[in-house]
């Protein structure tokens, strides 16, 4: 069962009215009242549908990157890597359950595959700390972008996050610093990766993972400095006016191609990725390989410059 939104309430009620009248089709025969009526209601859902999230506000595709049934790492790792094998540890502390990494095979391809796991119910949320990574994740995800470099995989990394983690314990143990060193390794690596940002991208927790030689959105994700609430409460001093900053701050994949920060935005299921997970996965695995495919037979010093140059030109927008 589909969780709605809040924006989504015209629809949810047209779905339980469908559904309704599924049910009493089943229990009584000879409704063909009942299908016509069924069809009716379901073309109506459908266009509004289309039109409630053919004009989504920011704020709206904040709550559509947020909802719990939204695909995760694991979903598309099923998806689109076949022989998944995870690797685990930072050789230093601790194994953070918010990043997940490991290699796999992407379409006949050897890969190193590295994303942020947010959990789908309470109880692995809890166990992947909602996606929120903490020093450890990070460093691990260092340490498989450098091993991945060691044996010539291209990288690819799933983006999906509120931010790193803000706890005592992970300042204590250099938050920024392992999100500096992991951005630093993005950086330095020779061979190719590509970022793919497929809920929220959050902060330097998100850019760690997203420094990529192509940077690919889906259609209803979000990235962004900060989240909406925490723009408000410094710029307002309250949370409530995060539509307000949702507005202002350009976090849409839309407004991210225009800004030059988004190479390219993938298209979502009508009414969002947690519709149909597999088209959406689909279509990222197609964007992936397209990205992939520019670097075949370029070396290391070109794809390294490659990257660096996209990032250094980023803010340089309409300057002559």
């Amino acid at each position: 069962m589909i969780s709605f939104l809040d924006f989504e309430k015209p629809i949810a009620e047209l779905e339980a009215r469908i559904h309704d009248l599924r049910q009493l089709d089943g229990e009584q025969e000879g409704g063909a009242d009942i299908d016509e009526e069924v069809a009716r209601l379901q073309s109506k859902a459908d266009e509004l549908l289309r039109e409630t999230y053919g004009k989504l506000t920011p704020w709206q595709k904040v709550q559509v990157a947020r909802h719990p049934d939204r695909p995760q790492f694991n979903d598309y790792v099923a998806g689109l890597i076949d022989g998944f094998t995870p690797l685990a540890g930072d050789r230093a502390y601790a194994d953070d359950k918010a990043i997940t990494g490991g290699i796999g095979r992407f379409r006949g391809r050897s890969v190193m595959v590295i994303g942020h796991e947010k959990g789908s119910d309470m109880q692995s949320r809890v166990r992947h700390n909602f996606g929120m990574a903490r020093p450890e994740g990070y460093r691990k995800a260092a340490r498989l972008m450098r091993l991945a470099d060691r044996f010539g995989l291209p990288i690819i990394t799933l983006v999906d996050t509120q931010g790193a983690y803000p706890g005592v314990g992970a300042e204590e143990r250099g938050q920024a610093e392992a999100i500096a060193r992991s951005t630093e390794t993005c950086l330095d690596i020779r061979v190719p990766l590509i970022a793919c940002l497929v809920g929220e991208g959050g902060s330097g927790g998100a850019v760690a993972l997203a420094t990529g030689n192509a940077v690919i959105m889906l259609e209803h994700a979000v990235y962004a400095v900060i989240s909406p609430e925490g723009c408000a409460s410094i710029l307002w001093r309250s949370a409530e006016r995060a539509q307000d900053a949702a507005d202002a701050m350009k976090v849409t994949a839309q407004d991210l191609v225009k800004l030059q920060i988004v190479d390219k935005v993938v298209e979502e299921a009508m009414g969002g990725a947690h519709r149909n997970p597999a088209s959406t996965i689909a279509a990222l695995g197609d964007a992936i390989a397209a990205a992939l495919e520019e670097f075949d037979g370029k070396d290391g010093g070109f794809t390294r410059q490659h990257r660096r140059e996209k990032f250094l030109a980023m803010g340089q927008v309409g300057i002559s």
